[in-house]
This record gives structure tokens, C-alpha cells and sequence, in this order.
């Protein structure tokens, strides 16, 4: 990694006519970006910094490189290695290039996919479609054949494709449901799951291997016109997702019949064309689209950011529509279409938005339920697996351990979870759902990465399955909780733009009481177990070692209290937040007993509000500074601006309401 120190005093800088900053090694950084990028609008973006004395920006830019999060490699457009650019995608593709040869011996004839959304950001002269461009133009600069889409497609799309083509490998350039400002570059592996380690660390040395562009024919868009060993995947790739999306369809006569009116909004993203599809294999009348938001738009001009998850606040015009139309279901996907939100309107009750946790509540449900009445045998259900983040509800476990298939957990991000079903599907297994609590589900085994356009039509069914036997979705909820048991989840987060501030929190945290020493009690309540994933430590087992893999790149620490509650706090990888995760999981039993036997849920939202302030307390000074809520060292805030009664902090769940499962004959009100 480039490393740079501070600068003195600007002076002439030599051949590219800007200014010398000074300093040697960042003198030299600007000389490597001004020799190697060719993008006129970067170019220019560095050289006013030099001409203006911006030496903070041009090492923050300069001095250090991405690295692969949860969902690859992502960060801001615009100038800079540790952006994403021309010349920062270039390298990644060179990279990507020398270690699939290294890889797999017939890759010169297996080729890549390569996919993009509709993200652009014009002070840069990039686009996500450009990126792909010249994604494909260096393979094919190294004769390596390149399945490049002509338009925009899902996420979801590309790791499909890579495994209907038989590609060695997959490229989606997208930044999903982050800020307009970002973009990414997503990598998948030939068996369609999302690279992990050490495929991640070993394609970061090969772009550090080679930085500077191997030559002009990396830069050159019309290759992928002229070159014959550039394809278009689209029709092919489309016809067959859909075709065999059709295999989660199982209750085809009831959709077609189906009064239910459904409105879509695809956040101004990739989704509309393909849910509307979706639909039409599922054989519902098309959903309702949001006029404002079905068109592709850089900037996501309707709304304040891009991310369904955040709930009703970016679910408005979706709202105005459905009360329009008189609609009950809302469907929202992410820009990327491969994250699902949905809201369903309750008679006397308003607009009931699901959170993560909830719809895998409704979606493990839909999913057993319906795999189970096409394989009555128990003994079947020895090869049936779900899979959840750690950080996610553990209904799943609960249904699970009550209906006897089997149940996993990954570490956080969706590369854990395909990786994962890659493995248990070479072994004979089956996993019918998978899904992450921020609004990432897989119903079925299509693809090993979430999917919003397949999620949406499998969430249309349910509610029209439901609908005929006079539930809602939010009904159904209720039962499915009053025979597993309450599970009663939050998560909220602060915003850290200041990675040496989150080091001193976590820091703060392992180190409370002493040296190696965690916080003991949370909200006046016994901590009994300890893990922390970014150590290896977990005081639960015997040998102390955490049975999830070690991730020293980021923070997770997750506590078990004596109460039940279980707690994770953990650093974002694909934003610059704080994230924190609370859930209590109370016993089965039936609606009566559960009176009686469980916590209400008025004290489970207590318990889990108190946890998230005392982890609030943990991680913050004393100065009057932290009291105003700027997290010790400064550089993370919350969001204040909530409506009273919630918790600051931003995206936050709200307590669920009592549980129950299988379809049951009568209804429960809301």
C-alpha cells in the first residue's frame, strides 16, 4: 500500500503540468494516477486538488486502496485508488484477470459475466455501464471470452449466469442500496457465490502486483462491439431464470384468481421490467408500479436514499399509490433488485411495515410449509437445511429444532451464505431458504445469492395463499410466533465516517474492566457469554475459540445475557455505520400458555431499547461531546431527527408482535 507523509510547501511538479506537493511519496502517487488515468474528468479532479493545496483529500484519495467488504469492493466515485473509477476498476479487473488464469486452466474458454445497474455519476464521467464496459474491455484485451449484458440487469442475474454458462467468473458493477455517490464491483466465483477468503486477499495482491494498465486496449469501450469473443447473455439468461422461477410457484390457480392489488417500486433501479416478468410466470395480473420511481435514475431523485430498509420514511410515494389503488401489498425493491421490503395495510390498523426478521419469519414459514406438502415422508426433511446470518433473527432455529430439518448460521453478508450452499448442495443436502435481516432473502435454490425479484413474487403468493384463507401476512406473523415462541428483535446503528473512532470504541469494549476484559452486565442485566469474531474468542465453548471464522478486517462482538436477550455489535461492511442487533427468543407454547410463560412484548421492546443505550454508554467518553451524541473521538453521530418515542440511531425495528405457524383455519385479528 502507498504510503504517504505529510507535505511542504507546493512547488513545480515536472511533466504533467501540475504543481508539486511537496512531499516525494505523495508527489509520486500523483504522478502514477496523472500517467496511468486516461478519464479526463478524474484526471482534472486530482490536478485542481494539487493546484489548490487539498493535501488531506489528495492522501486520502492516493494513499491507500479498497478492499473487499461484504459485498466487494465499494466506496465513492470519483478520482482516487481508493475509489471507484476508470483506472481503480481497470486494476481490479487486471487483478481478477492473473488470478483466474492462476486458478483454472481453461479459463481463456470459460470466460466471464459481467453485469451492471444504472448508477452514474457525471462530475466523474462514470457509469456503472462504462465500468462494465471496460471491465469486458480488459478480458478481451487478454483474449478471454466475456459475457457482457447489454443492459441493466438484477444483481442476482450475474451469479446466475455464471452458473448456467459455466463461466470461471462474475463482475456486477453496483453499489445496491448505498448513496448515490458510490458505486462497486462485486465479484462471484464459478460456483455463483460471492468471492470469500482467500480468493478476496489473493486477488487484492494481484492487483497490487500490476497497477498500471496493461495497455491502451483496456481503455477502449468499442472492443466489446468489435471483439468476437463478446457475447450478450441477456435473452438467454432472462428466459431461463424465468422459466425456472416458475419452480417456486406452487399455487398457480389461486394467483391467477387473486383480487389482491399489489403495488412495486424499484427505488428508481433495475427492478421494474423483471418483477413484472416475475409476475407474469407466476400467473398474477401485474404488480402496480410507482410512476416516479419504475424508471432508472442516478440520482434517486424521490427519495432521501435508496435503501427500502429504512421503512416508511423512503416508502411514501409507494403509500400514496396503494391507498390510491386501494392496494394492501407493497413491494419495494433495492436499486439492485436483489433486496426485498414489504408493507401490507391491516384493517383499523394502518400500514404494518415488515422488517427483515419478520418477512423470514413469513418466508421460512412459506417455504417448509409448502416444501413439506410435496414430501410428507419425515425422513426427508434429514437433507432439508435453512441458513441465517449470525446477526439475524434465529426464528429459523426455532423452526428448525421444532420441525426437524437442519439449521446453520454464517458469519454477516450474503458471500457467507452462498459459499455455504455451494458446500451443503455438493453434499446431497437442500437449502429452501436463506435469507440476512436486512431484507436479503434466497426462497429455493435459483441462485446462492439474495434476490429481490424472486422474493417478491414468492411474497405476492404467500399473501394470495393467505388472502384465500382470510389471513394477512401480519396475521399470519402472529400465529407463526404464537407456536414458536416470541421473537423480538431491534437493530439500529450510528453513522463513523472516522475508521481511528471505531477502533477506540471496540477498543473501549474489550477493554473495559482491564486489559482483555468485556463488560460484565448490559441495562442493569448479567452478560453470561461473550463472542467476538474478530479475535477468535468465544467464553461459551470450552476451548474459548469463536466456530465461526475469524475476521480480523472488521468488528463483531456479540453477548448473551442472562435474560435471554441476545446482542451483537458490529461494524458495517458496505457502509461507514455502527450497527447494533438486539433479540429475545421466548419459548413455544400455545396462545394460552404463551400469556402466561412469555414476556410481553411491551417488555422484550424495553429490554432491547435499554441494550442498545447501555451499548450506546460503552462506547462513549464522558465530556459533554459524548452527551450530545457524538460517539467518543468524534466522527460518528446519531440520528436525532426521529419522531419521539423512537430510538435514535436511524433504521430501527420496531418490537414484533406475539407469534404462530402452518396455515390455521380460523383467523387472529391484528
Amino acid at each position: 500500500m502507498l504510503q504517504c507523509q505529510l507535505g511542504r510547501p507546493l512547488s513545480a511538479m515536472g511533466d504533467h503540468g501540475a504543481t508539486s506537493t511537496g512531499d516525494p511519496q505523495l508527489d509520486e502517487a500523483v504522478r502514477r494516477w496523472l500517467s496511468w488515468d486516461k478519464n479526463r474528468w478524474t484526471r482534472a479532479q486530482v490536478e485542481s486538488m494539487v493546484a489548490t493545496g487539498r493535501l488531506n483529500d489528495l492522501r486520502t484519495r492516493l494513499c491507500s486502496r479498497m478492499s473487499f467488504g461484504t459485498a466487494g469492493l465499494r466506496a465513492p466515485m470519483g478520482a482516487g485508488f481508493n475509489r471507484i473509477n476508470d483506472l481503480t476498476v481497470i486494476q481490479s479487473t487486471q487483478g481478477l484477470h492473473s488470478y483466474l488464469c492462476r486458478c483454472f486452466a481453461d479459463f481463456s474458454s470459460r470466460g466471464v459475466v459481467v453485469g451492471f445497474d444504472t448508477r452514474g455519476q457525471e462530475d466523474s464521467g462514470c457509469s456503472s455501464q462504462r465500468l462494465a464496459t471496460l471491465t469486458a474491455a480488459v478480458m478481451l484485451s487478454r483474449d478471454v471470452p466475456v459475457h457482457l449484458f447489454s443492459t441493466f440487469v438484477p444483481t442476482p442475474f450475474v451469479p446466475y449466469a455464471v452458473k448456467k454458462l459455466g463461466a470461471a467468473a462474475g463482475v456486477m458493477i453496483t453499489a445496491s442500496h448505498n448513496p448515490k455517490e458510490d458505486n462497486g464491483y462485486k465479484v462471484y466465483w464459478c460456483n455463483g457465490a460471492q468471492i470469500s477468503s482467500p480468493h478476496d486477499q489473493e486477488i487484492l495482491q494481484s492487483i497490487e502486483e500490476q497497477l498500471e494498465p496493461w495497455s491502451a486496449s483496456c481503455w477502449e469501450e468499442e472492443l466489446v462491439e468489435s471483439c468476437s469473443l463478446r457475447t450478450d447473455p441477456l435473452t438467454q439468461i432472462n428466459s431461463c431464470y424465468m422459466d425456472e422461477l416458475t419452480s417456486l410457484c406452487f399455487h398457480r390457480d389461486l394467483n391467477s384468481s387473486c383480487p389482491l392489488k399489489f403495488v412495486h417500486s424499484s427505488f428508481h433501479g433495475v427492478g421494474h421490467v423483471f418483477v413484472q416478468q416475475a409476475f407474469y410466470a407466476f400467473g398474477f395480473a401485474p404488480p402496480i408500479p410507482v410512476p416516479e420511481q419504475k424508471d432508472p435514475d442516478p440520482n434517486f431523485s424521490s427519495v432521501r436514499c435508496p435503501n427500502p430498509e429504512e421503512g416508511e420514511s423512503v416508502l411514501e410515494l409507494s403509500l400514496l399509490l396503494a391507498e390510491r389503488e386501494n392496494a394492501r401489498i407493497i413491494l419495494a425493491t433495492d436499486p439492485d433488485a436483489d433486496r426485498l421490503a414489504v408493507a401490507e395495510k391491516s384493517d383499523g390498523c394502518g400500514w404494518k411495515v415488515f422488517t427483515g426478521n419478520e418477512l423470514a419469519a413469513l418466508l421460512g414459514w412459506w417455504m417448509f410449509f409448502n416444501w413439506k406438502e410435496a414430501h410428507p415422508d419425515p425422513a426427508d426433511t434429514q437433507k432439508v437445511y435453512m441458513l441465517a446470518t449470525t446477526v439475524s433473527s434465529k426464528i429459523l432455529q426455532t423452526f428448525a429444532r421444532i420441525e426437524g430439518f437442519h439449521f446453520e448460521e454464517t458469519l454477516p453478508g450474503f458471500k457467507w451464505i452462498g459459499n455455504r450452499i455451494h458446500k451443503l448442495s455438493e453434499m446431497g443436502n437442500n437449502v429452501i431458504f436463506a435469507f440476512e435481516e436486512s431484507i436479503g432473502f434466497l426462497c429455493g435454490g435459483l441462485v446462492p445469492e439474495k434476490d429481490g425479484v424472486s422474493s417478491a413474487v414468492v411474497v405476492a403468493e404467500m399473501a394470495a395463499y393467505l388472502h384465500n384463507k382470510n389471513l394477512s401476512l401480519n396475521q399470519q406473523l402472529l400465529n407463526i410466533y404464537q407456536t414458536y415462541g416470541h421473537h423480538v428483535s431491534q437493530t439500529s446503528y450510528v453513522v463513523c465516517d472516522d475508521p481511528p473512532t471505531i477502533q477506540t470504541i471496540f477498543c473501549r469494549i474489550r477493554n473495559f474492566d482491564g486489559k482483555a476484559s468485556y463488560p460484565k452486565t448490559c441495562g442493569g442485566v448479567r452478560i453470561v457469554h461473550v463472542r467476538d469474531v474478530t479475535t477468535g474468542y468465544d467464553s461459551s465453548r470450552p476451548d474459548r475459540r469463536s466456530v465461526l471464522p475469524v475476521t480480523r478486517s472488521s468488528h463483531m462482538i456479540t453477548f448473551t445475557l442472562q435474560n435471554g436477550v441476545v446482542a451483537t455489535l458490529r461494524t458495517s461492511g458496505t457502509e461507514p455505520k455502527i450497527k447494533c442487533y438486539t433479540e429475545y427468543c421466548a419459548a413455544p407454547g400455545t396462545r394460552s400458555a404463551a400469556v402466561h410463560r412469555a414476556p410481553s412484548p411491551e417488555y422484550c421492546w424495553f429490554q432491547t431499547t435499554t441494550l442498545k443505550y447501555t451499548f450506546s454508554f460503552w462506547s462513549r467518553g464522558s465530556d459533554s461531546s459524548s452527551q450530545r451524541g457524538v460517539l467518543s473521538g468524534g466522527g460518528a453521530t446519531e440520528d436525532h431527527s426521529r419522531p419521539a418515542g423512537r430510538v435514535p440511531g436511524a433504521r430501527e425495528e420496531q418490537p414484533d408482535s406475539p407469534l404462530c405457524l402452518a396455515p390455521p383455519p380460523r383467523a387472529v385479528s391484528c
